[in-house]
């Protein structure tokens, strides 16, 4: 299966409402996310952020999205596979393909909002978890995590 994988940047409409697509499929139908809160303005376009699409023989199957966060800092956000894709790597292959792309931007840090649920999944991939208490982000809990993206 990986071998047909591939970690896109979105720079067309089409491909950004595939993005969509997986984003509404994971987070409001799967976890309960009203969709006012999952969609705002830098998904208006494929240039509003930096969004990315994984894409197997070509469907699409995870996408993600960053965007600055402070200067030298990028912030990882909409992070979803589909879920008859999970544990088989695609989440690596898209997140590494967004810090690429963030170090390739100048970033020196990339700064995520993980669900609780997903913090095993990020401290494996060399993110550090900096909140000191869980909070709550559109009812699920969540913790602040970071990487060093230049060692």
């Amino acid at each position: 299966m990986a071998a047909e994988m591939k970690c896109l940047h979105i720079t067309t409409d089409d491909l950004l409402r595939e993005a969509l697509n997986i984003r509404m499929k994971v987070f409001v139908e799967e976890q309960g996310v009203p969709p006012d809160l999952e969609l705002d303005e830098y998904d208006e376009s494929p240039t509003s952020c930096r969004h990315f699409i994984v894409l197997d023989d070509n469907r699409p199957i995870a996408t993600g999205r960053w965007k600055p966060y402070e200067p030298g800092v990028a912030k990882m956000q909409r992070i979803a596979v589909l879920k008859s894709y999970r544990g088989t790597g695609v989440g690596r292959l898209l997140l590494q393909g967004m810090e690429d792309d963030a170090r390739q931007c100048g970033c020196a840090e990339s700064l995520l909002d993980a669900q609780c649920t997903a913090e095993d999944f990020y401290r494996k991939l060399g993110y550090v978890t900096e909140s000191i208490e869980p909070f709550l982000d559109a009812d699920i809990l969540h913790v602040r995590m970071r990487k060093n993206l230049r060692s």
